[in-house]
């Protein structure tokens, strides 16, 4: 069986959204793809092993029946995308995936519970009876085609269908002109935050902000990939409905059966919370959160009962501190340390985000700053760098890192390539100053700029320009107005020639 590789996969999936593109907005068709995305990985994972199974025990069907029960996740016959895909040209298309979606929950309530609540194949929003049953068919003839057969036999590694998710949510983060980071994480960035928290075998791992989880599911495969377990339990809360059913769907998929993922608002209404209503602490906690968002809370804020602004109230236009305060206070106080992306702002604004910086700074709970390149998030070119808080420092230093030129060019997006993120982990763990790329300050030093972040302050880049020879340059501009005379005689013989004045 011929192996299909990420682009493929990815191409194809994509393809699929040409069926809504003029119909609605992307906005909306993001969920249907993707969740048709996992109901075709789902069937043909139940499928694959199936096959594999009765292949073992042709004469023993009742055999196979009782291995299928063993699975880790139950598909109903009448759920399975084959079923749907052979009744696409009756009427009732989008009912007959509700019901199935619905029925794969029931079969996995305990982990599918709620997921499919807010997505309807049945909506109106896919236009009136005639035209919804035939967008769905289409849909459902795009997922049947071969580039799209999702067999682990064929994949390989189950891995490969979150790229798919990850190569989705990034163009549709990038058509739908997101700010940076409210939907989506690079790749890349994901794995630069998650080698910076150092993720460790039987560690609590938190993302209050975490979207389609994958940057929580990148640190437990630092995890597995160091230690070949799975002991260690992931945490996270997500605003937006359909992102978090996208969460779960993924880390299902995944197979993270160790997580505990809340829908919700994480400044109004924090949801990891222990059993005596206290905040859970973690030891690692990493996110990108929106940047800047304008109605964060702040009506709530200055009577928080969980005391997270004690620090101060950031502005009411401006979330970032908000949820970095918020992530301070869910920290273990031995082990805790997080990593998180902000937009370049929050390292030199003043006012009440200038107290807050201050006094994050004077409890030693900074570790380390780095200088993001441009471009790199989806639908914005905002700089943006990674803030490093731990609870327990050795020194009371930080390390000033500016990666801002460390990229690869892309068409219309830069990324930090296996290169550049190596170096940036190297230098952070070495903590020393490194010419014009690094510099490991004092909390002196940081008081000596009046706690003002901003990278050019420490880091000196500045690249003295050689220099110039005048008399070359003067001796070079002869020359050529030599030639030019020369030139303008040939010329000037030439339109002679030609019966020209």
């Amino acid at each position: 069986m011929n192996p299909v590789t990420q682009t493929e996969i990815n191409k194809a999936a994509w393809g699929a959204c040409d069926t809504f593109r003029g119909v609605v907005d992307p906005s909306v068709y993001k969920d249907y793809v993707l969740t048709l995305l996992f109901l075709k990985y789902l069937s043909d994972v139940w499928k694959d092993h199936r096959a594999r199974y009765e292949a073992e025990h042709p004469e023993h069907p009742e055999l196979v029946d009782a291995m299928m029960l063993q699975e880790s996740f139950v598909l109903p016959p009448h759920a399975s995308f084959d079923a749907l895909h052979k009744r696409r040209h009756e009427a009732g298309n989008g009912e007959r995936i509700d019901k199935a979606l619905h029925a794969i929950e029931d079969a996995n309530i305990s982990k599918l519970r709620d997921v499919f609540q807010d997505i309807s194949f049945n909506s109106n929003k896919l236009g009136d009876e005639e035209q919804k049953n035939d967008i769905i068919r289409h849909l459902l003839e795009d997922f049947a085609k071969p580039a799209l057969d999702l067999r682990p036999s064929r994949v390989g590694q189950l891995d490969i269908i979150g790229g798919a998710y990850e190569y989705l949510i990034s163009r549709f983060a990038a058509t739908a002109g997101k700010k940076a980071g409210e939907f989506y994480t690079p790749a890349e960035v994901s794995d630069l935050m998650a080698r910076l928290v150092d993720p460790q075998e039987g560690d609590d791992i938190c993302d209050p902000t975490c979207g389609s989880a994958s940057l929580l599911m990148k640190c437990g495969r630092l995890i597995r990939e160091r230690t070949g377990t799975k002991r260690y339990a992931l945490f996270g809360q997500e605003a937006i409905g359909s992102t978090w059913a996208l969460a779960k769907m993924n880390l299902f998929l995944h197979g993270e059966e160790n997580h505990q993922v809340e829908w919700g608002d994480t400044i109004r209404n924090p949801k990891l919370r222990t059993q005596d209503d206290l905040l859970r602490h973690f030891d690692v906690v990493v996110a990108n959160p929106p940047f800047s968002l304008e109605k964060w809370g702040v009506e709530t804020a200055e009577k928080d009962k969980f005391s997270r602004f004690r620090r101060g109230v950031p502005p009411k236009t401006k979330g970032d501190y908000a949820f970095i305060l918020h992530m301070i206070e869910t920290l273990k106080p031995r082990t805790g340390r997080m990593a998180v992306v902000v937009p370049n702002g929050v390292l030199f604004r003043g006012s009440t985000e200038g107290t807050i910086r201050q006094k994050l700074v004077e409890e030693n709970l900074l570790d380390a700053v780095i200088g993001l390149p441009d471009k790199l998030f989806f639908g914005t070119s905002i700089p943006a760098a990674i803030l490093v808080f731990r609870k327990r420092k050795s020194d009371d230093s930080v390390i000033f890192i500016d990666a801002s030129r460390e990229y690869e060019e892309g068409t219309n997006q830069n990324r930090l390539g296996p290169t550049q993120v190596d170096k940036i982990v190297a230098t952070y763990l070495a903590r020393t100053t490194v010419e014009k790329f690094a510099f490991r300050a004092t909390l002196a030093d940081i008081r000596a700029n009046d706690f003002n972040l901003n990278l050019p302050r420490y880091v000196d880049t500045y690249q003295e320009e050689g220099q110039i020879d005048l008399m070359a340059i003067r001796a070079e501009r002869l020359r050529l107005k030599s030639a030019m005379e020369g030139l303008e005689t040939r010329m000037a013989g030439y339109l002679r020639e030609l019966g020209y004045e």
